[in-house]
């Protein structure tokens, strides 16, 4: 009978010692990139709906489950993702969790879909769109770790889109426009991660855990 050798874990030495990328890390990792793949396609579905479809009643009505599944593969990742400071963490989520309760809240007690909704009432986009800063929060990790083109680009336009929107300033072409590009760009980003080498989305494992030790001594 054949024995198979199981393969030990390769040991990187961090800023504060060394450290071991475990299965667990690995499965973490493939989850954050899955939800943001997920979260890319359903966004690009979505913009292509509003930018081609936007006279069909049945597409607008689309919008709202074709969402719900985008923030819950947005959430997903933001669950998943490696960010070094704690507070920075939470508050992505927390700002995830304001933009869907608004979401949920206008789906329930409106009775256009939500997309219309928002169109017809942009400051709804002061709930909603805590969601979308907790994307662009992802977008500036990532332009940070990874120098990524994309997500450089990504970081200033999305709110730059919103606001624009939320203040009356953008020409409806200019917002066509910045809406495809974001579409087309997160893509691009979702697919450049699904070929990037695992570690480097793990990170530093050893400065996580000094930063966890430095809160237990505080408390």
């Amino acid at each position: 009978m054949t024995t198979v050798k199981q393969q030990e874990p390769e040991v990187y030495q961090g800023q504060f010692g060394e450290f071991t990328i475990t299965q667990s890390d690995r499965a973490g990792v493939r989850i954050y990139r899955t939800g943001l793949a997920i979260a890319a396609l359903t966004f690009a579905l979505g913009s292509g709906l509003v930018l081609f479809s936007s006279n069909n009643p049945a597409a607008i009505a689309a919008l709202t489950p074709i969402y719900a599944c985008f923030c819950a593969a947005l959430g997903v990742s933001l669950v998943t993702i490696h960010i070094y400071l704690a507070p920075l963490h939470r508050l992505l989520q927390l700002f995830w969790a304001i933009g869907v309760v608004t979401a949920a809240v206008l789906t329930i007690q409106s009775s256009e879909p939500l997309a219309l909704f928002v169109y017809n009432h942009p400051a709804s986009l002061l709930g909603i769109g805590f969601t979308f800063a907790a994307l662009t929060g992802i977008y500036f990790k990532e332009a940070f770790c990874f120098n990524r083109l994309e997500t450089k680009i990504l970081t200033p336009l999305v709110p730059s889109l919103l606001l624009g929107n939320l203040a009356g300033v953008l020409p409806v072409d200019g917002e066509k426009v910045l809406l495809g590009m974001w579409a087309v760009l997160f893509v691009v980003f979702a697919l450049r991660k699904v070929v990037q080498p695992i570690p480097p989305d793990i990170g530093d494992k050893s400065v996580f855990s000094y930063l966890k030790e430095q809160r237990s001594a505080r408390a």
